[in-house]
């Protein structure tokens, strides 16, 4: 069965466009209700539109700024929780590296027993019959906290007694490095055969001494002017 549907519940969209045809701009008064909620709802989305992009966008702005701010300082605190979770480890480390350090660094001579190494770098070869033609210290190549000893070396003996040699440096109590070796005949094959085996190794040999403070606070000193020095041109 259908019911009848009365015509005043129906919505009269000719009607609501007559009365917004004859709106005067004059008397908005007289406006009918329908157009005037439609305006005021217009203007009130307007306004609200309006004021959010002039008013509220720079807080929106300062809102974004602060939650990325937020967000990084979470960061920092949980990565200094985790070291403070983990101090005594860090310096349970951080103390055996200054024992690790302080090992190495003993086993590098300062100015005053340079000589003395030298003399058994020296003795070294003597003991195994080696001759030395040469032995010549170069001049020192100065680093961070350590300066390089270059020696040009020359010495001549059997092949086996050139291992042996090689071997003693490096039982050396101080760091020796044996570098650029070149082994040949002494006066080639001819002169080998007449010397009975023995060969020529020529190299240079490093080892390493630690500055002092003094050197040190020299060095950083030099730095300091040289790139003043630099900052002027």
């Amino acid at each position: 069965m259908k019911l009848p549907v009365s015509s005043s519940s129906k919505f009269d969209f000719q009607q609501l466009s007559e009365d917004f045809k004859r709106l005067s701009n004059n008397d908005p008064g007289t406006w009918p209700f329908v157009p005037k909620v439609t305006v005021l709802v217009g203007v009130f989305v307007a306004i609200t539109a309006l004021g959010g992009y002039f008013l509220w966008l720079d807080q929106f702005e300062l809102l974004s700024q602060a939650e990325t701010k937020e967000a990084k300082l979470k960061e920092e605190f949980l990565e200094k929780k985790r070291q403070a979770v983990n101090l005594d480890l860090y310096r349970q480390q951080l103390e055996e590296i200054d024992k690790s350090f302080g090992a190495l660094l003993k086993q590098l001579p300062n100015r005053n027993e340079v000589e003395s190494l030298l003399v058994e770098v020296n003795q070294a070869g003597l003991g195994r019959g080696l001759q030395f033609e040469l032995f010549k210290p170069a001049a020192e190549v100065v680093k961070d906290f350590y300066a390089e000893l270059p020696i040009n070396v020359k010495i001549n003996g059997a092949y086996h007694d050139l291992g042996a040699f090689a071997a003693d440096v490096a039982k050396l109590p101080r760091i020796v490095t044996l570098n650029n070796i070149n082994i040949n005949m002494p006066g080639g094959k001819d002169g080998g055969a007449q010397n009975s085996g023995r060969l020529v190794m020529d190299m240079q040999v490093k080892t390493f001494r630690y500055l002092d403070e003094e050197e040190i606070a020299k060095r950083r000193q030099e730095e300091k002017d040289k790139a003043k020095g630099g900052k002027k041109k």
